[in-house]
């Protein structure tokens, strides 16, 4: 797929064919099997831009993302390539050792997780835990490590930072969090902030201060972004281009203008059209997608979506479809519209 690709290049993340298995054993008789969480992942982001991963949940996104990072848990098996440019050189991520990835983790790739609350050290002012990510990475002295942990803190736009990093967690709003959150993710100036729901929980208003928030840190920091959500209406406002998961794997990927206007996998269509909108009928039902998400240990064999699709055919519960270009920047994982008119 990488060959797609070709004038887009280089790219600072480059992510080829990335599966994650996780053992599964079997409640009748004991025995060990593997389930696939993500399966045959490809996508690349260029410097600069934000790429917005899309999907219901259980859809693989933040398997994907913790996958990047190196945090999955031991028993964890990853195969495939995640390539990332750093300081003039490419390095595989899957193949550095956890001395190097701790290195690059926090420093050169920065993450937002998905609850602060949870994220966030109860015991700890928040002032410090910014702090730690700083002398975690750097030689430099307690003073200074507070000093840029109070600087990011008023690049997150958070009113009297010097005081406000005094405070624990339990003493800010839900959005004071998630700005803190936010703080710790750049503090370092990372070359690629990943930003896994980070609007979850947040009311309206405070959400829409936090989509202005990483768009005006973009720009500000130069940031390349890989933004995770299941919301749509979040993922058009902040992303350049847009890969649709569903049941582990990519089935849709291009620009936003394209996915959002000239959608061709059925559950991408399925998706926006169970969107409402200022044009929707307030007189008939929402459109749904019929059926649930299929877990990880019992995947069909052939297209993951193909038991809930209205468009398939026979060749679509033979194997997993290959993941082909329909125009230009454009990429489904249908034989449906690769091969047959809907």
């Amino acid at each position: 797929m990488s060959a797609c690709y070709d004038k887009l290049l280089p790219p600072l993340l480059d992510v080829r064919n990335l599966t994650v298995h996780f053992p599964a054993q079997s409640r009748a008789n004991g025995t060990g099997s593997s389930s696939a969480a993500v399966r045959d992942l490809s996508f690349i982001i260029t410097s600069g831009e934000v790429l917005g991963l899309v999907g219901e949940s259980g859809s693989g996104k933040s398997v994907t993302s913790l996958a990047l990072m190196r945090l999955l848990p031991p028993q964890a098996k990853l195969q495939g390539e995640i390539h990332f440019a750093n300081n003039g050189s490419t390095q595989n991520l899957l193949q550095l050792s956890a001395e190097q990835i701790r290195q690059l983790r926090g420093s050169k790739i920065g993450m937002i997780f998905q609850e602060p609350m949870t994220a966030l050290n109860p015991v700890m002012r928040v002032g410090d835990q910014i702090a730690e990510a700083v002398t975690a990475h750097g030689q430099v002295t307690k003073k200074e490590a507070w000093e840029r942990a109070v600087a990011a803190m008023n690049d997150v736009a958070i009113t009297d930072a010097e005081r406000r990093a005094r405070d624990y967690p339990h003493q800010l709003s839900g959005g004071m969090r998630q700005r803190v959150m936010i703080a710790m993710a750049i503090v370092n100036r990372p070359q690629l902030l990943i930003a896994d729901e980070p609007t979850t929980a947040l009311d309206v208003t405070i959400q829409a201060q936090i989509l202005e928030l990483l768009a005006d840190l973009r720009v500000k920091f130069g940031l390349t972004m890989l933004f995770i959500s299941h919301d749509l209406a979040v993922v058009s406002q902040v992303a350049d281009r847009v890969a649709v998961m569903y049941a582990g794997s990519l089935v849709e990927l291009g620009r936003k203008k394209d996915i959002f206007h000239a959608p061709a996998h059925p559950y991408t269509r399925g998706l926006l059209n169970s969107v409402p909108t200022l044009a929707t009928d307030r007189t008939r039902p929402l459109k749904t997608i019929e059926g649930t998400v299929p877990a990880a240990h019992v995947l069909p064999g052939g297209c993951p979506f193909e038991p809930r699709c209205e468009s398939r055919i026979p060749e679509c519960g033979q194997s997993l479809p290959p993941l082909v270009a329909i125009a230009p920047e454009h990429w489904a994982r249908c034989p449906v519209i690769n091969g047959h008119s809907l």
